[in-house]
């Protein structure tokens, strides 16, 4: 065993035993701690559970590769993200916690119809499904690379982790432990940020010194045949309208995503709601600020390295990922002349998006022990959000389809809770096989999620809240319209089915297709509401009071 694995076995070690810990201590019996932590969660702790379920493996272990080589417009995952989740703050959440349901398909079922609780529970379900695959993906990176684990194995390991601790603390177990690894993901992110900058440009604001090396990194990028990493709309086939299409996407649906909404129904009031997103939206910040910095510093010190170098005179770093099968040098070339992140480019080195954030410390040339504890901040990265995305499977499956539509006389606290586990048990079989083989990059894979999400649940929920009119056919004809042409776009884009990025319809991009699918989704729930008979007043009524904090508490169905 090498220092750098010692490390990581240490940190890891420890803070799978401190998730381990949290859950035990926190292990329910009700469905009401289950699913929302029986709505007490203070509002700091919910705000930092918010930012950990939030920052996903996409966040932490993908979207700096992804600015590090699409330059600036890597930046539509920063807007996309961080713009969704002010709608979500705004427009959504509060309203949401006054409702003052479990889940998302119990809202919709509640404000439309049973039809539409059950389409999006299944769209919950597929939602959430395709959002942990990128998670299991990255924590099999993260074994595969610094445990000398296969990427299957890591896989296998990051799910019995994650199980364990999510069926004994339910809501309640996860929000805790969340708490503690957004505590281990953001120091893990930021002190080798710090560490690098400081020895690059002897200014260790990463967010601040970083302007100082877009020159030559701009220069040494053009060298290496890669686009400009200030050029903006150069680093998407699509251009300007796909930029703005795949932002746009990424805020509706992260407006949309149903793991992260369900966390405002876990805070004690609606005004808990409220601070707890202003308290996540500071702690989302902390990483989403530096995640340039990070991208720019690790391309500069990457193309230095290998400028000039043959392959057998490469830095230590690129052969200990070599075996990982995410770093490939073609062995006939005398020098280094071109480098890329896809593997069907051809260049002298190619390196995955999805490893340079874990490999910065050592492409900076940093200690071992920040090495490991990289590591250990991108296995709490996608345990985080994995967990929360698993629980929502669960709920969706239990709560809103099986004992709404299939078991319609009632359950014991006991039965609910076995039928939750079983559920969450499956969904995680299904997770290891998906996160053995992934689709794409991991943020690439997340984004596709948002882009479901989009087309499926925000229309819907703006919808449902602000305008009365909204029915059920509506509700249940968009729905079904959204997922369905969002899906099959995304599904044909994909290179299983040889199709690339020159073979996007009028340019979109696959990330970008969810803001038109959301487009559809509207039009289609306001023609058929005009069409159809109006909701009761009774639906109506409730709708014009979740919009006022001051009126009395909406009194829907249970």
């Amino acid at each position: 065993m090498n220092e750098t694995q010692f490390w990581t076995f240490f940190f890891i070690i420890l803070t799978f035993g401190i998730y381990i810990t949290i859950a035990w201590r926190s292990r329910v019996k009700e469905t009401k701690e289950f699913y929302v932590a029986s709505q007490g969660v203070p509002t700091l702790a919910n705000g930092a559970a918010v930012a950990a379920d939030w920052m996903s493996a996409a966040s932490f272990i993908g979207m700096a590769g992804l600015i590090a080589f699409l330059g600036s417009d890597g930046s539509v995952y920063l807007m996309g993200w961080t713009g969704g989740y002010v709608l979500l703050a705004l427009l959504l959440a509060p309203y949401l916690r006054k409702w003052g349901k479990f889940t998302v398909p119990e809202f919709v079922g509640d404000r439309y119809s049973e039809s539409v609780r059950i389409v999006a529970a299944i769209a919950a379900i597929v939602v959430s499904f395709t959002y942990v695959v990128g998670q299991m993906a990255g924590g099999g990176i993260v074994f595969s690379r610094f445990l000398g684990l296969s990427v299957e194995w890591g896989v296998v390991l990051v799910a019995v982790v994650i199980f364990i601790y999510a069926v004994l603390g339910g809501m309640k177990g996860i929000t805790y432990t969340q708490v503690a690894q957004y505590t281990v993901l953001i120091i893990a992110y930021l002190i080798p940020a710090f560490a690098v900058a400081y020895q690059t440009t002897g200014i260790p604001v990463p967010q601040i010194s970083y302007g100082q090396i877009l020159a030559e990194l701009d220069s040494l990028s053009v060298e290496f045949g890669l686009n400009e990493f200030t050029e903006a709309f150069s680093g998407r086939a699509g251009g300007q309208i796909d930029v703005f299409l795949v932002t746009l996407s990424l805020m509706l649906g992260t407006a949309g995503l149903p793991h992260v909404i369900i966390r405002f129904y876990t805070t004690k009031t609606v005004r808990g709601a409220r601070y707890s997103a202003f308290w996540a939206l500071f702690f989302i910040s902390l990483l989403y600020l530096t995640a340039p910095a990070v991208g720019a510093f690790t391309k500069l010190n990457l193309l230095q390295g290998v400028q000039g170098q043959g392959p057998d005179s490469l830095p230590d770093w690129i052969n200990t990922w070599a075996p990982t099968g995410l770093v490939t040098v073609n062995e006939d070339v005398e020098t280094i002349g071109t480098v890329s992140n896809l593997a069907t480019s051809g260049a002298d080195l190619i390196v995955n998006n999805d490893i340079l954030v874990l490999a910065s410390p050592e492409i900076g040339g940093l200690p071992a022990p920040i090495v490991g504890l990289m590591a250990a901040g991108g296995m709490a990265a996608a345990m985080s959000t994995a967990a929360g995305l698993l629980l929502v499977i669960s709920s969706a499956a239990s709560h809103d389809l099986y004992f709404r539509v299939f078991k319609k006389t009632g359950a014991s606290e006991k039965e609910q809770m076995m039928v939750g586990r079983i559920a969450m048990g499956v969904a995680i079989l299904f997770a290891i096989w998906a996160g053995i083989n992934p689709p794409a990059f991991v943020a690439q894979v997340v984004a596709f999620a948002f882009g479901l999400a989009a087309a499926t649940f925000f229309p819907i929920l703006i919808l449902g809240i602000f305008w009365k009119k909204a029915n059920g056919p509506g509700a249940t004809a968009g729905m079904l319209t959204g997922l369905a042409f969002t899906g099959t776009y995304m599904i044909y884009t994909l290179e299983v089915f040889g199709t690339g990025a020159n073979d996007h319809l009028f340019n979109v991009s696959p990330e970008g297709i969810g803001a038109i699918g959301a487009a559809i989704n509207f039009i289609v729930i306001v023609v058929v509401s005009k069409l159809t008979a109006p909701p009761s007043e009774h639906v109506q009524e409730m709708v014009e009071d979740i919009r006022y904090p001051q009126t009395r508490k909406a009194n829907v169905r249970s």
